[in-house]
């Protein structure tokens, strides 16, 4: 059964004073300091009751904790410093040392510091005597600075677990949210991409007559635009079921972009392709010009009279320009653009879209 916090320090506190009262009254108590003069039963367990007021607040208010434990232990030397009030003195110290601020925890390690310096160094000036300032060195390092000392190696852990968890947070976050783009831009470029064709293609048919050849031609490149949506979305969501991150599947190539272009002109779109040899591309710039060409005509075939494709395989790079009359200005979300340049960017490259007097032009460089 785990303890409350506060019913926790209750029961530390009422621990403190149950043991303290034992001892004094049995007489059990060996004093620190000088106990010549008698003090009754009750002025010790009234210091203390004050000592361990200390106790009770010492997480919730450290400072306040330190000044009520500092106070018994001061009444208590006058009359000889108990061995119960030593007890309660270490305990807040260490933990005003461990929770308190960082403003505090700095205050006390030079506190401590000083004082144990001090009280050596002034023993051994009033006594004339090295024996009586190493033992009160000895009894300073052993009542305050193990406890600070031993604090600060703990809060120092902690502090670095901790800093650990925050980076292990960020890193899982980063992982989400890559994820999350991930996944929209394969949406937009891949099954979007699809159905925009299938909609443009059908809205073509509907134009024609009943028996023209070209009408087979086009519900045949919806059928295949149909197929390839279905199987890129069956990929998608296998992708999603996988326990462990995997990743994109390649299940096209840019050798295929014949595909696209002839979907591309089953929609109604002249469009001119030319194309140097692209086998043997490195498997993530193949694909990331893929989707790049795909987006790319798929947006001339929304906005476009008539497309031009030049794909180029130089020594160190592949140039994919991809140029279109624009008929219609249309209002787009932008998210392809976007799209095609985190692809390009993924493998190092460079990608560029814009205006070209009459044309829009795309053209992206990736490395070879």
């Amino acid at each position: 059964m785990q303890i409350r916090p506060k019913r926790r320090e209750v029961l530390v506190t009422l621990g403190f004073f149950t043991l303290g009262t034992i001892i004094y009254a049995g007489g059990l108590d060996l004093a620190l300091g000088r106990d010549d003069l008698p003090t009754p039963l009750w002025a010790r367990l009234a210091i203390l009751a004050l000592g361990c007021l200390g106790t009770l607040v010492r997480r919730t208010a450290p400072a306040l904790a330190l000044v009520l434990v500092c106070g018994a232990v001061l009444l208590d030397l006058t009359r000889g410093l108990g061995v119960p009030v030593v007890m309660v003195f270490i305990d807040v110290l260490f933990v005003a040392t461990l929770d308190g601020s960082r403003r505090l925890h700095r205050v006390l390690i030079g506190a401590v510091a000083v004082a144990s310096l001090g009280v050596t160094l002034a023993v051994g000036v009033l006594n004339a005597d090295w024996r009586e300032s190493l033992n009160a060195g000895l009894q300073m390092f052993s009542l305050v600075v193990i406890p600070v000392w031993w604090a600060t190696n703990v809060r120092q852990h902690r502090d670095s677990a901790e800093q650990l968890a925050r980076i292990a947070e960020l890193d899982r976050r980063a992982a989400v949210d890559a994820e999350r783009a991930r996944m929209a831009r394969d949406l937009h470029d891949v099954v979007a991409g699809h159905l925009s064709a299938i909609a443009i293609q059908s809205e073509a048919v509907l134009s024609m007559p009943a028996d023209s050849d070209t009408v087979r031609t086009v519900l045949r490149s919806v059928r295949e635009n149909s197929l390839a949506s279905l199987a890129e979305m069956r990929t998608m969501i296998d992708v999603l079921r996988a326990d462990d991150p995997v990743d994109e599947p390649v299940t096209v190539r840019l050798a295929d972009a014949s595909r696209l272009v002839e979907s591309a002109r089953a929609g109604g779109l002249a469009v001119e392709y030319a194309a140097d040899d692209v086998d043997g591309l490195p498997v993530a710039v193949d694909l990331a010009a893929y989707r790049i060409l795909q987006e790319s005509l798929t947006n001339a075939l929304k906005h476009g009279a008539d497309a031009s494709v030049r794909v180029e395989r130089q020594v160190r790079r592949l140039v994919l320009v991809v140029r279109n009359a624009v008929r219609t200005a249309g209002e787009g979300s932008g998210t392809g653009l976007v799209s095609m340049a985190e692809r390009a960017h993924a493998v190092g490259g460079t990608f560029a879209a814009g205006p070209d007097g009459a044309e829009w032009v795309v053209r992206a460089e990736l490395p070879l």
